[in-house]
Formats: structure tokens, sequence, C-alpha cells
């Protein structure tokens, strides 16, 4: 067994070769963004087809050795990406997924542990708020080296409806989901814009009336965009896959972006010792500060909600005191 300290900023892994493992795997591929990539499964042979299907791509992409390998192979990576766990079936939620998750991560986290990893976690199986506050307190690694994919695609999903709604590109457009990456997370309108145009404003600029209405409808829309696909496709992977590239640019390249990940609360809105998805600037180091964004009073209640709701569950789940 190694005992490597050191990290290659140029190698990643990725534990677990289900659809959004292998998806990630191929947008990290076309991705340039490493030079190195190891793939685990429990089933090895899912990980050797994957690594060599996605391999034979490589002369129209980027030079990159991509293979499956062991838990030794992968102490030296800059991030380890951890897709596993059960999938998410038509009419369940993602919350319904923990017990059977926790358990795999409290099988993955201490192989990770003992061999003196120092690299940065991210966390991306589901419940992902959940799941990330497992591998915290499982790892022990500092807190910032260990990242949830949070909201970054549910926050994606909100600026595309947006921007088709407003005919603006989605990029121009400001707004965050925060709080569970499930059926609790909260669009916070209060401080979403266009450019720095208040939502409101543009809105009217647009022609739209009945804001209060069009914002329910969105954030409904949002929230049960997983659930509309997963209906007429059985997974999602493309989507997730890209905030995985997303965020893991933002910490090779040191962008210190601010993306809504999930990182631990440390009484900010009153909310403390739980994980879920707040703006954070990501870079380098993981998770480097976390934005004081601006709630109104009843988007501050909802995410002290969905803070508390987190909690119960790590607590039923045996994560959390």
């Amino acid at each position: 067994m190694t005992t490597n300290c050191d990290v290659n900023d140029r190698k990643v892994a990725v534990i677990g070769c289900g659809f959004v493992g292998a998806a990630s795997a191929f947008a990290l591929m076309q991705s340039g963004l490493f030079s190195e990539m190891v793939l685990l499964d429990a089933d090895k042979n899912k990980a050797e087809g994957e690594a060599m299907d996605i391999s034979h791509g490589e002369a129209y992409a980027r030079p990159m050795k991509i293979y499956a390998g062991d838990y030794d192979d992968i102490t030296d990576a800059a991030i380890i990406i951890i897709t596993a766990g059960a999938n998410q079936k038509p009419g369940e939620t993602r919350l319904d997924l923990v017990q059977k998750n926790v358990g795999i991560f409290k099988q993955i986290i201490p192989e990770i542990k003992k061999r003196n990893y120092k690299g940065i976690l991210l966390i991306v199986a589901n419940p992902v708020d959940i799941l990330t506050y497992t591998a915290l307190k499982l790892s022990g690694l500092p807190e910032s080296h260990v990242i949830g994919s949070g909201t970054v695609l549910d926050t994606a999903r909100l600026r595309e409806i947006l921007g088709n709604r407003l005919g603006v590109d989605s990029r121009s457009v400001h707004a965050f989901i925060v709080g569970e990456h499930g059926d609790s997370e909260i669009a916070v309108w209060s401080t979403a814009n266009v450019a720095g145009v208040p939502i409101h404003k543009f809105c009217s600029m647009r022609g739209i009336r009945n804001h209060e209405e069009h914002m329910r409808e969105i954030t409904g829309e949002v929230k049960q965009s997983a659930y509309e696909i997963i209906t007429r496709k059985k997974a999602t992977y493309y989507g997730i896959a890209m905030a995985v590239k997303r965020i893991c640019e933002a910490i090779v390249r040191d962008e210190k972006s601010v993306l809504p990940v999930s990182n631990l609360m440390h009484g900010a809105y009153g909310i403390e010792d739980i994980t879920l998805s707040m703006p954070a600037i990501v870079g380098k180091n993981g998770v480097e500060l976390q934005m004081p964004i601006s709630l109104d009073g009843n988007e501050a209640l909802a995410l002290k909600a969905s803070a508390d709701m987190l909690k119960k569950i790590a607590k039923d789940a045996g994560v959390k005191d």
C-alpha cells in the first residue's frame, strides 16, 4: 500500500463508473484539464470497458493516460470524484437513497483515508449534501478539501430557463439555487439579476408581468427537472457531468470562481455543522471562502428549514450525533 503525501495536479480519479461516472470521465477527457485519469468501480470489468471506450477517442482530443485501477492507484490524484452509489429510480427522491449510499461511502472513504490521501474529494453521488457530510466526517481531510457538487447543476438549470424566458444569454443571468440539492432547494430571487439589472426590472423591460407567478413556476420547473428526465430516460448524467467538469476547472486552474457547492456551514443564517449548497470561492485549495450572499426573510427561513431537514436525515443515517 502506498502512502504518497504528494498530489499530481494533472491526475484525476473517478470512483463509480455508472452513467454519471462514465459521462463525467468522458467530459473530463475532452476538457484537457488532466493528462491521467484512473477509473474505479466495484465491477472491475465495467471500469476497464469505460477506460477502453473513452481512450479510443484520444486521437481526436488531447493525449491522456486512461485506465482502470484500484485504490492504490489514486493516492496521488489531485481530485477524486466519487459518483458511486445506488441509482435514483422513477418516483424516488434523492433522499430516499440515503441509507444505501451512506453504507457504500462507509466502505469507500476509509479506503481513501488509510492511504494518506492529501488531495480534494469531489462528491457527486446523491443525496450529495448528506454524502459530502459523511465523507467529511470519515475522511479526516480539511473541510475545504471535501466538496459536494451541490446545486451547481440546479443553478445552471435555473439560468438556462431564465435565459430562455427572458430572451438573453444564460451566461448573463446571475442567480443561485441554494440549500439542499433536492426538493427543499431555494431559488434566491432577491439578488437575481441580468448583467446587474435586478430580475424584476429586467422582466418588466421584456414585457413580462405577474413576476411572482413566474418565479414560482420556474422554481418548480427547476426542482422537477431531474424527475422529468428520469421518467423519460431512467437517469440523468450529461448535465451533472458538465457541472463536474466546471468544478474541476475552477480547482485545477485556481480560478477562484464562485460556485454553489456543498460545503460545511459555520453559523451563517443560523446554520452550523451540516453541509449544504451555498456560493463559495473555489480554487486550487478547494473551498476558500463562503460568500455572504444576501437572502430576504422568506429565503433565509426556507434555507434554515432545508438545513434542519438535512440534519435530521444525517442523524437518522448515523453520520451525525
